[in-house]
C-alpha cells in the first residue's frame, strides 16, 4: 500500500475538499507570496486558471489576517488542461520558479506561511512529485538540499478578492514588490538557464 493511501485510510484526509480531488486538472503549490506564483502560472501554456489561497493549517476559513497563526501556507490552486500540459510539466515549472533550498520562507518573505510545498491530490500526483524531487536531487543542480515537503492536499481556501490577480489590479505596486523582494534574481542565480522554464517572459 502506498504512503498516500495509508494517509487516506488513517483519516489524514478527512478535511479534504472537492477541489483538492480534481487530480486530473488541478494542482496546488506553495511558493512564497501567492501574488507572484499566481502571476507566473497564469503565463504557462495550458493553464486555464490560477487562484490564490491558503491551505495546510489548523482552522477553517482562514483569512489574510489570521492564516499565519493557524499554520496555513500561501498557495495557488492551478486549473489546467491536461491535454495541453501534464502535471509533471507543472512540477518542472514550479521547482524552477522558487528556491526549494530555503526552509525559512521565500526571498524577502519569511516564516512558515511563505515556505514552499507541493500538495498532492491522489497517488499519481504524490508519485510524480516524489519522482521530480528525486530527479533534481540526483542532478546535483542545486547547491543545497531541497527542503520543500510533499504533502497530501487538504481543503483549499480561496484568498480574499483583492488578492486575486493582484499583479493586474496594482501593477506598479506589484512590480516594485517583486523586484525589491529579490525573487527573480535569486531564482536566476539558483537555476541559471533553467530559471522560470515554461513561463512566458515579459507578460
Amino acid at each position: 500500500m502506498g504512503l498516500w493511501k495509508t494517509l487516506m485510510l488513517s483519516g489524514a484526509l478527512a478535511t479534504v475538499g472537492v477541489n483538492a480531488y480534481a487530480a486530473d486538472k488541478t494542482a496546488i503549490f506553495a511558493g512564497g507570496c501567492f501574488w507572484c506564483i499566481e502571476k507566473d502560472f497564469e503565463h504557462v501554456a495550458g493553464v486555464k486558471d490560477v487562484v490564490s489561497g491558503y491551505t495546510g493549517g489548523t482552522t477553517t476559513n482562514p483569512t489574510y489576517k489570521n492564516h499565519v497563526q493557524h499554520g496555513h501556507r500561501e498557495v495557488v490552486q492551478i486549473t489546467y488542461d491536461s491535454n495541453l500540459i501534464s502535471y509533471e510539466q507543472l512540477l518542472h515549472i514550479f521547482w524552477r520558479s522558487v528556491d526549494p533550498t530555503d526552509d525559512g520562507g521565500q526571498f524577502c518573505d519569511r516564516g512558515h506561511s511563505y515556505t514552499t510545498a507541493i500538495y498532492t491530490a491522489g497517488e499519481d500526483q504524490w508519485k510524480a512529485a516524489q519522482d521530480s524531487k528525486k530527479a533534481i536531487v540526483e542532478s546535483k543542480k542545486l547547491p543545497a538540499s531541497i527542503v520543500t515537503p510533499i504533502e497530501v492536499a487538504v481543503t483549499f481556501y480561496p484568498a480574499e478578492d483583492y488578492h486575486q490577480d493582484f499583479y493586474k489590479k496594482s501593477p506598479v505596486r506589484y512590480t516594485y514588490y517583486r523586484r525589491a523582494c529579490g525573487r527573480d534574481s535569486r531564482v536566476r542565480a539558483l537555476w541559471g538557464d533553467e530559471a522560470h522554464s515554461g513561463i512566458k517572459h515579459g507578460s
